[in-house]
């Protein structure tokens, strides 16, 4: 019987705190380019600012779900040969 492989409830909600973030940073991005045309280096800076920090914490998600799947993949090649 194989067992699904699904992430845990708690990597469920990071992923999607991260991908909210993702869509709402990108949204403060189309706002920016369709509202006012004058942009300081302030705002310019925070919007890098908030796309690294989003950037950074998609990939320690991205890691901490890949070695999730990849002790749950192991557990279950125990169960089966064992």
């Amino acid at each position: 019987m194989a067992l699904p492989l699904q992430p845990d409830s708690k990597i469920k909600k990071k992923i999607m705190k991260k991908v909210f973030a993702m869509f709402a940073v990108a949204g403060l991005l189309f706002t920016a380019s369709c509202g006012n045309k004058e942009v300081t280096e302030e705002t310019t800076e925070e919007v890098e600012v908030v796309i690294e920090e989003t950037e950074e914490a998609v990939e320690e998600t991205v890691e901490e779900a890949t070695e999730e799947v990849e002790g749950a993949t192991e557990e279950v090649k125990e169960v089966v040969e064992g």
